[in-house]
This record gives structure tokens, C-alpha cells and sequence, in this order.
């Protein structure tokens, strides 16, 4: 089949674009210029690159739409207009499936866990609502029009070349470097709110696994994160144990934590990861795509951290 994937220059396209050449389809990667991947792969280039900009270019759906793809995977679409508009322009074209990068930041504070992909939804902020009503507008395409979506929600993405969040909660690599020199941490309350990472090899093999079940994967919400989720805590200990130092954490309240890191975009962008702390279920991806994740989440940030220290970010004795 011919697919088209938007955004394939990215962490997921990194695997997503050789594991479907591999499959023998025929990709077209588009992004808004030559970007390296993230991992070497001769698969890579075997996949034709189109430089397409969404944000600046008013015909980019059209042209979306004359590559007449069989599958089109888009994983940069962030606002409703943008879903609306890519919609309209399939609509007359070759289009079999078309699979959508959403997120798990469509939910807001976790009531009860495992959560659903197909709950109803509260966002804490604009990113998660304009994701979650597209995908409310997706599926009402689907149901109504037989516009055949299918809507992929990746958690905290990890791997190999990506900058992770830490076991604060926030975007701070130094963090890591503090624990490999095994010094203190701080964590907010007591811990024990959640991060739900995944590999973003895993997050590829999702999309390729709603490919070639598109049956069963039409219509449907699929979370693309590793199979147990973790505690800030937990997040923080499995480090330890990874650069070999005794743990030390200690706990803050809230108010007294946000005074201790004294950034507030840190502490805000800290706040939207753990107020939505929750462990996310992927039974109906296991069910109905046959979906295994590769990575369990403590090897997910393994992996991530390895990177790491092969490429001189952190540095250990």
C-alpha cells in the first residue's frame, strides 16, 4: 500500500518509516525539511521525502490529498481546524485509513485507573482539549460518514536521542545527573503520582499493528504506552539502581516543592504531568491489534538514559 506518513521525520517516524518499508509498502515521509533520524536505519532511505510546512503552506492538505495515499498517519495534527481541513481533503481520494496521533493529555484527573481510551475525558489544558475534540470529531466522522479513523494516544515518550521527563515530573536532563552523581532528589507529596511512559518504537509498532488490522481498529481510541506505568518515587529509585548509588529521596509538599525548584514554567509543566496521574489501559490494543509492548516502563527510561550517557549528556565514573 502507499502511506503517507506527516511528521515521519520525528522520534516515532524514526521507526515507523523502516518498519513500513520493511513491510514492503510504499512511504512517503513528509516533513518540513531533510531531518536526520534519531536511530541509523538503511530502511530509511528506501522512503520518498516530500518537504511539506503545514503551518505555512495554505494548500498543504491539498497536496496531502494528490499523493492519493492508500494510508495517510498523522502525527502532527494539533488543532481541530487543522483535523477538519485534513478530513475534507480525503474525502475524495484513495484513502483507506487514517490513523491519528492524539495523546493521553485529552484526560485530565484520574478517577479511577486503569483508565479508558473511550471514557469521557476533562482536559487540564488547551493542547489536551483541541486533541480531544478532534477525536470526538473523528469519530463522529466515522460513525456518521464512514470516514475510516483510527485514533493512537501515546503517553510520556521515551527513547534513544529524546529528551524524557524526569522523575519531577518536568523536562530538566540535569536531574539525571544528579542521581548518577547520587546526591538527593526531591519529590513532590509523597510520590506517588504516576508518569506512563512508552518507547517510541513501541508507539510505531502500535500504528503498524492498527495497519494491518484495520477492521478491528476503525472507529477505536488505542493508548501506546508500556504495560505498567510508574511513581514519581518508583521513577526515581529504578534510577539509583541504574547508575549503581544509594537512593536518596526525600518529600515536600506541594507549596514548600515549588519553592524548593523555584522555576515556575518547571513546576507548571510538572503539575499538568502528575494532576493527571492515572495508569492507562491497553487491553483493547492487546485485544483487538494483538499489540505487545517491546519495553516495560522502567527499560523504557533505561534505554532513554543510556542514550544519555553515550552522547555525553550525563556522565558517569
Amino acid at each position: 500500500m502507499k502511506v503517507a506518513v506527516i511528521g515521519g521525520s520525528g522520534h516515532i517516524g524514526t521507526y515507523l518509516v523502516p518498519k513500513l518499508v520493511k513491510e514492503n509498502h510504499q512511504v512517503v515521509m513528509v516533513s518540513r525539511g531533510k531531518s536526520e533520524p534519531y536511530i541509523k536505519d538503511w530502511a530509511w532511505e528506501k522512503a520518498e521525502h516530500v518537504a511539506l510546512d503545514r503551518g505555512n503552506d495554505p494548500d498543504f492538505n491539498a497536496k496531502i490529498a494528490e499523493l492519493n495515499a492508500d494510508v495517510v498517519i498523522d502525527l502532527i495534527c494539533f488543532k481541530l481546524d487543522e483535523v477538519k481541513e485534513m478530513v475534507e481533503a480525503l474525502k475524495e481520494t484513495n484513502l483507506t485509513h487514517y490513523l491519528y496521533c492524539s495523546t493521553i493529555w485529552t484526560h485530565g484527573r484520574t478517577e479511577t485507573i486503569p483508565v479508558d481510551p473511550n471514557g469521557e475525558k476533562y482536559p487540564l489544558d488547551e493542547y489536551g482539549s483541541q486533541k480531544y475534540e478532534s477525536e470526538k470529531y473523528l469519530l463522529h466522522e466515522y460513525r456518521v460518514n464512514g470516514f475510516p479513523a483510527t485514533m493512537i494516544s501515546p503517553g510520556q515518550i521515551c527513547g534513544p536521542g529524546w529528551s524524557i521527563i524526569n522523575p519531577l515530573g518536568y523536562g530538566d536532563d540535569s536531574v539525571f545527573q544528579t542521581i548518577a552523581d547520587g546526591k538527593e532528589v526531591k519529590l513532590p507529596n509523597l510520590g506517588m503520582e504516576t508518569l506512563h511512559p512508552v518507547h517510541a518504537e513501541d508507539v510505531a509498532q502500535l500504528f503498524v499493528d492498527a495497519m494491518n488490522h484495520r477492521t478491528q481498529a476503525l472507529g477505536e481510541n488505542f493508548y501506546a504506552v508500556s504495560e505498567d506505568s510508574l511513581t514519581l518515587y518508583g521513577y526515581a529509585m529504578a534510577m539509583y539502581r541504574f547508575f549503581g548509588q544509594e537512593p536518596k529521596v526525600s518529600f515536600l509538599s506541594w507549596d514548600k516543592w515549588c519553592d524548593h525548584i523555584a522555576d515556575e514554567k518547571q513546576t507548571n509543566v510538572s503539575y499538568l504531568h502528575i494532576a493527571r496521574s492515572g495508569h492507562f489501559s491497553i487491553e483493547n490494543a492487546k485485544k483487538l491489534l494483538d499489540f505487545q509492548p517491546r519495553y516495560t516502563a522502567v527499560q523504557v527510561v533505561e534505554a532513554s538514559i543510556q542514550s544519555y550517557i553515550e552522547r555525553g549528556i550525563i556522565t558517569v565514573d
